[in-house]
C-alpha cells in the first residue's frame, strides 16, 4: 500500500461523492480502534454522517474498491499490513437509542450493546439485559447473532435495517435474518444501520440488578481490563471452546507478545509490544493443539481483516 495509491483512492472517492458529509481519512490508523491495539492502517477510513450519507457513498463507490465495516473493535483483529480499500466505521449518526411503545426499543447499529441494555433497563423493558455481556455494538450483534448469559439477538429482534453495496436501503424481519449460532444469513455486503427490539415489561431495579450480576460475573471470569478481543473461538456443538483449549494445555501459552489468558483460556491477550501476527499465530497454534489433542477443529469467532 503506497502513499501515492492512498492519495489517489481518497481523491477518487471524494470526486465520486462531491456532497459527502462524512469524514474521509487517508492511511488512518486502525490499531487505536481495535481492543487488541494492534494492526496497520486503513487505506481510507470513512465515517458517514448518517444512513443517507452512507447510502450515497456506497451508490457512488466504484465496484472495484473493497469495503470493510468495523464497529467498536471489540471482536476484531486488524492484521499488521493494514486494510486495502475503504474501512467504514459507524459513528455518532448511528448511535441513537429510542424507547418505543409496547416495550420496544430502537437502536442505531453504532450504539454500544451496554448502552442499549441500560436504556432498556431504565425504561422498564426486560429481556435485553444480556446485551450488557456483549462488548460491542448493535451492528456486530446483528451480524453475529451476538449472545451472552442465556440470551441471543435472535430472541429479541423484530427487524433490522441496512444499506447494501449498491446503496439501497434494505429491511429484514427476524425470519429474514437466518440466525444460527454466531451467524446471520443476511448478505455479507449489507451494512446494518439500525435494529428494533422487543422486550417485555419489567421492574427497572430488578433489571439493573441482573445487569450488575452480569458485570460482576464478567469481571470474575474474564480478563476484561486487558487488551483482548473477547471470545476467540466459537463453541463447537456440544462442547465449550475454553475447556478444549484448557485440555490441550494451552492456558497461559505465549507467542511473542500474545498470550492465552490464565483467567479464561478462550481469550487471547495482546501485551504491550505484541503484533497482530503474534496474536494470530497464537490462535492458530491453539487450534492446532486442540485438533491434535481432542480431534475438534476450533473455528475463529474473532474477525480478522487485512493483510499480514
Amino acid at each position: 500500500m503506497t502513499a501515492v495509491a492512498t492519495r489517489t483512492l481518497a481523491a477518487r472517492l471524494a470526486a465520486c461523492v462531491p456532497g459527502l458529509r462524512g469524514k474521509l481519512s487517508e492511511r488512518a490508523p486502525l490499531a487505536p480502534l481495535s481492543w487488541f491495539r494492534t494492526g496497520g492502517p486503513a487505506e481510507v477510513l470513512f465515517e458517514p454522517a448518517d444512513e443517507a450519507d452512507l447510502a450515497a457513498f456506497l451508490r457512488a463507490c466504484p465496484a472495484d474498491v473493497p469495503v470493510t465495516v468495523i464497529g467498536l473493535g471489540s471482536n476484531l483483529l486488524v492484521r499488521d499490513g493494514g486494510v486495502d480499500g475503504v474501512v467504514i466505521r459507524l459513528g455518532k449518526g448511528f448511535q441513537d437509542i429510542v424507547v418505543e411503545p409496547a416495550s420496544r426499543i430502537r437502536a442505531g447499529a453504532g450504539a454500544a450493546d451496554v448502552k442499549v441494555a441500560r436504556a432498556a433497563a431504565e425504561a422498564g423493558i426486560a429481556g435485553l439485559a444480556f446485551l450488557r455481556g456483549i462488548p460491542g455494538t448493535i451492528g456486530g450483534a446483528l451480524r453475529m447473532n451476538g449472545g451472552a448469559y442465556g440470551g441471543e439477538t435472535k430472541d429479541v429482534l423484530v427487524e433490522a435495517r441496512g444499506v447494501d453495496r449498491a446503496g439501497r436501503i434494505r429491511r429484514y424481519g427476524l425470519a429474514d435474518m437466518g440466525f444460527t449460532y454466531r451467524h446471520c444469513a443476511a448478505p455479507d455486503d449489507v451494512i446494518f444501520t439500525q435494529a428494533l427490539f422487543q422486550g417485555r415489561p419489567g421492574d427497572p431495579a430488578a433489571i439493573l440488578a441482573d445487569m450488575n450480576a452480569i458485570t460482576e460475573a464478567r469481571a470474575a471470569t474474564q480478563p476484561v481490563n486487558t487488551r483482548t478481543g473477547g471470545s476467540t473461538f466459537k463453541n463447537p456443538p456440544g462442547a465449550k471452546a475454553w475447556e478444549l483449549v484448557d485440555r490441550a494445555g494451552c492456558r497461559g501459552l505465549r507467542i511473542g507478545g500474545a498470550q492465552v489468558s490464565e483467567l479464561h483460556c478462550n481469550f487471547l491477550i495482546a501485551h504491550p509490544g505484541a503484533s497482530a501476527a503474534d496474536v494470530e499465530a497464537l490462535g492458530e497454534e491453539v487450534r492446532r493443539r486442540v485438533k491434535e489433542t481432542t480431534g475438534v477443529p476450533l473455528e475463529w469467532e474473532i474477525r480478522r481483516i487485512g493483510a499480514p
